[in-house]
């Protein structure tokens, strides 16, 4: 199967679904961090080359409800409408299979309601981190390792770890990756 996995610079779900024996390319602006099949560049290049499924992670900066304090500059310099429709050319793409992945968002409103929303603590990793699903072709995913009693046991700044992270030059990186056992289940799932 073609899988594109569009803004996704770690290649941590590229490399889920090639070791599932999948024809896999990340797509992103910034190189890869992980040697492997990778465009650099806009993912809109690339859309309609023939893909069987699209997982698509697009930037959440002028979206996500975490910044809604800064939503009225972003509506009005035009960032936020950005986002939105490069939110919906993903999930419009001409690609049988898409899932589009958020924080929760103002594409619950703008858009609809996402299919699901998944914690990594569901897929093996005793953490929170609410991840909405758009759906398009595909099933909900099915939790493979739930830990949410170990997660529970956890003093909050573990738990909630990506929401304690200093400020510093990666700390939108460290916030945007997804986890290995999110990513696994996606190649077994839909793979």
């Amino acid at each position: 199967m073609k899988v594109l996995v569009a803004c996704e610079y770690s290649g941590t779900v590229r490399d889920a679904f090639i070791k599932r024996g999948h024809d896999a390319v990340s797509c992103d602006i910034l190189p890869t961090d992980s040697p492997g099949p990778h465009y650099q560049g806009d993912v809109r290049d690339i859309l309609n080359d023939g893909w069987d499924i699209m997982i698509a992670h697009p930037p959440c900066t002028h979206l996500a409800v975490s910044g809604a304090a800064w939503f009225a500059e972003k509506r009005a310099d035009g960032r936020q409408q950005t986002g939105i429709d490069f939110f919906m050319e993903m999930i419009n793409a001409n690609i049988p299979k898409i899932c589009v992945e958020n924080p929760v968002c103002i594409m619950s409103s703008v858009y609809r309601k996402p299919d699901q929303i998944i914690q990594p603590y569901m897929f093996g990793h005793p953490e929170s981190k609410k991840t909405c699903l758009w759906l398009k072709n595909l099933s909900k995913l099915t939790p493979t390792k739930d830990v949410k009693s170990d997660y529970d046991l956890l003093p909050k700044n573990q738990r909630e770890r990506i929401h304690y992270l200093p400020p510093s030059e990666d700390r939108w990186k460290l916030r945007s990756l997804t986890y290995p056992g999110i990513a696994e289940a996606m190649a077994v799932q839909w793979g």
